[in-house]
């Protein structure tokens, strides 16, 4: 590890592009429930929409994480905000399927190159967990205001303006990028060998996990307002979540690093997330519902960020970490639209069942990591 020190400037820039392109961590709910309402898309359609998002991420991701090392992250990381920025500004001036469908994949894949660009760079500086965390905080804040925003904006302006706040988002990263970024310095040379066993497993058990997140809190909102819950009520529950996000895991997570074993975190996260997933997906009593879902969130960044640290110590190139975007949504691209698959034709019970298995799954993984 380089433990490269990026100054104000620099720590800036990362956290900036971090939090703009994790949107879909926080969106998903409002970005889903906009889609359905507003522009009267079927929960299986406007899934489809926010998968489409998220594979261009993954494949982006996985393309450019091998070459990370090889290229320069601030200006892939500025032409990926720049583009994103773009699709997301055009999105808003198109109501049909297909053309959305095109541009939220130019924006997934967009926002995939940039990402790794981020994350890729913060493995390498002095301590990747403290700083994945301090990341975390300021999404937080992020939602706070996104999830309290959001919805007003949607019901005083329409459907449009939720990809123009995204349009915003984004441009704010490109011009952090272009102006703030530091790359990497390229003064250790590290040998290019194939990820270790444990790398692997740690990356599958955290894809999985992030799965089970988009398949369950994508439909958060829906879920809330089907129980016979008041719009305000489940608005006061996504506006909690992101107090709830930027109060607690993050800054939990920066002062338990050294005092939590990173291995025991993410054995136990998965567990949690399932058990509240089964609440959030079956209850009805609104009083056990909300503190279930605005916790729901919590378990998976206090979780990841250790998986993140664990990460920057198995792969000292930053390989491991440029691969993020890929290693997250390629599980929350499938989330979506396999989460409304279900409740479309089974109700959204079968969420909850879903999600207990997965965890089990996602827990074999990193249990399986610990030993390699």
């Amino acid at each position: 590890m380089s433990g490269q020190k990026f100054g104000v400037a620099g720590v800036a820039a990362l956290v900036i592009g971090h939090f703009s392109g994790m949107l879909d961590l926080i969106a998903l709910p409002v970005w889903i429930g906009a889609l359905v309402e507003r522009y009267g898309f079927s929960p299986q359609q406007a899934g489809a929409l926010a998968t489409l998002f998220l594979v261009g991420a993954v494949l982006a991701s996985a393309l450019v994480a091998p070459r990370f090392d090889r290229m320069n992250q601030r200006v892939a990381a500025t032409l990926g905000f720049g583009t994103a920025a773009a699709a997301f500004l055009l999105a808003s001036t198109r109501a049909g399927f297909m053309p959305l469908a095109l541009l939220h994949i130019v924006a997934g894949l967009s926002v995939g190159v940039a990402l790794s660009m981020v994350h890729g760079t913060m493995g390498h500086a002095a301590n990747p967990h403290r700083l994945y965390a301090l990341a975390g905080i300021t999404l937080g804040l992020l939602a706070i205001i996104l999830l309290a925003v959001i919805p007003r904006l949607l019901i005083a302006q329409g459907g449009p303006v939720l990809f123009q706040v995204f349009a915003g988002i984004m441009a704010v990263a490109t011009l952090s990028s272009a102006l703030l970024f530091r790359n990497p310095m390229r003064g250790v040379e590290h040998q290019r060998w194939p990820f270790s066993r444990a790398t692997w497993l740690t990356i599958f058990g955290i894809s999985i996990m992030t799965f089970n997140q988009a398949m369950v809190f994508s439909f958060v909102e829906v879920i809330g307002k089907a129980r016979g819950f008041s719009s305000d009520s489940v608005l006061a529950v996504l506006i909690a979540l992101g107090f709830v996000n930027f109060i607690l895991p993050s800054p939990l997570a920066a002062i338990l690093q050294t005092r939590v074993s990173a291995t025991r975190v993410t054995q136990i996260g998965p567990a949690v997330q399932a058990v509240l997933a089964v609440i959030v997906t079956s209850t009805t009593v609104f009083n056990l519902w909300a503190p279930a879902a605005a916790v729901f969130v919590s378990i998976q960044i206090f979780t990841h960020t250790f998986a993140f640290g664990r990460l920057a110590k198995l792969d000292p190139t930053g390989r491991a970490l440029a691969a993020t975007p890929a290693t997250l949504m390629v599980g929350a691209a499938l989330g979506p639209i396999v989460g409304g698959a279900l409740g479309q034709n089974l109700g959204y019970p079968a969420l909850g069942v879903a999600a207990v298995v997965v965890s089990i799954i996602s827990i074999g993984f990193f249990t399986k990591a610990k030993s390699a």
